[in-house]
């Protein structure tokens, strides 16, 4: 059982010989994919305020310095998100604000909403209302509060990160996998179109990893809710000087991901900040989010690579590249879907 994975009501364990097993996994054992794909988005970070202080993240920021955005500044990024061919809102803060950050609670209360999520909700739609599809973000959730924007987002997502305790979520308001695994849970139950991910290089070990992979094919396996898996490294930032994992470091556990998961689910990595280009052959079939009009908002230091860029990465890798939605075609009715469509 996994740390506080009772506590949040999820019942899950993972098989030893699976794990073992999968340890034992090289990208020899993979398959580059017959596709690369990629969405094109607007950031759009809704509160830099955060109940965590995570070693490695500069996204939050500390009481009285976090911004929230207007629902004017919302609009505003999501035409010019839609004018440049976006079709993913992709909403991005850090976990609901705890009781410290009273001006955001206070601007929240101003704006007539008692919680983040009811805010979010307002926010999603307004980027319906201006031709784009809601992703969201929230982190660690309860299921009423999932419930509250489950409707109004075309997909949604949190990083599990992994399912062990890692010194990088140290303090007195450490991360918990058993809150991430119970978000992902009820993401199940509610039928939602899930994205998650694990990331490389924050204190885990190899059997860390295969684990926290091994527990997200458990919960696919209920629900069948995950549509992709982020590989993504950890990476030098202002807060962050531990380094981050090598190539091979890369390849082998991108292969581990392509093995653990089901054929149905992507594995992706972002192609801002891992060697997407060397790590297509070890099972990518997918670069995430990419948007021509906002920053990466969480890695600002690590620019977008622009759509020639992902070309020539595809074309590297021998394969074509195509632009999806931020659902999966399998999550839409199937008089949405396009002819000859293929499962994923």
């Amino acid at each position: 059982m996994f740390p506080g994975a009772s506590e949040y009501g999820v019942d899950i364990a993972v098989d030893d010989g699976a794990v073992e097993e999968l340890l034992q996994v090289s990208p020899n054992d993979v398959e580059a994919p017959p596709a690369l794909t990629f969405s094109r988005n607007v950031f759009i970070p809704l509160t830099t305020a955060c109940r965590y202080t995570c070693t490695y993240c500069t996204y939050f920021d500390p009481p009285g310095q976090a911004s929230l955005l207007s629902l004017e500044e919302i609009r505003d990024i999501c035409r010019r998100g839609a004018d440049a061919g976006c079709t993913e809102a992709l909403f991005t803060f850090g976990d609901d604000p705890d009781d410290r950050y009273t001006e955001i609670h206070d601007q929240l209360e101003e704006w007539g909403h008692d919680s983040i999520h009811t805010y979010l909700r307002e926010a999603c739609e307004v980027a319906l209302e201006e031709g784009l599809l809601p992703h969201a973000n929230p982190g660690d959730q309860t299921r009423e509060q999932l419930a509250t924007v489950a409707d109004v987002n075309a997909s949604m997502g949190v990083m599990l990160e992994t399912t062990a305790e890692v010194g990088a979520h140290a303090g007195p308001r450490r991360k918990v996998p058993g809150q991430r695994l119970r978000t992902l849970k009820n993401a199940g139950e509610l039928d939602v179109a899930f994205t998650t991910g694990i990331l490389v290089g924050i204190g885990e070990n190899w059997r860390d990893r295969a684990e926290s992979l091994l527990a997200i094919r458990e919960l696919h396996d209920r629900y069948d809710h995950i549509q992709e898996v982020i590989v993504q490294p950890v990476v030098e930032n202002e807060r962050w000087s531990g380094g981050s994992p090598d190539l091979a470091t890369m390849r082998q556990v991108t292969a581990m991901a392509r093995v653990a998961l089901p054929e149905e689910i992507s594995v992706q990595v972002p192609p801002n900040l891992a060697p997407a280009k060397d790590l297509i052959d070890c099972g990518v079939d997918d670069l995430g989010g990419v948007s021509p009009v906002t920053d990466d908002h969480i890695n600002p230091d690590y620019t977008w690579p622009a759509l020639r860029e992902l070309e020539e990465i595809a074309a590297h890798a021998g394969v074509p590249l195509g632009e999806r939605l931020p659902v999966y075609e399998r999550f839409l009715p199937s008089d949405l879907r396009t002819a000859g469509f293929d499962g994923r």
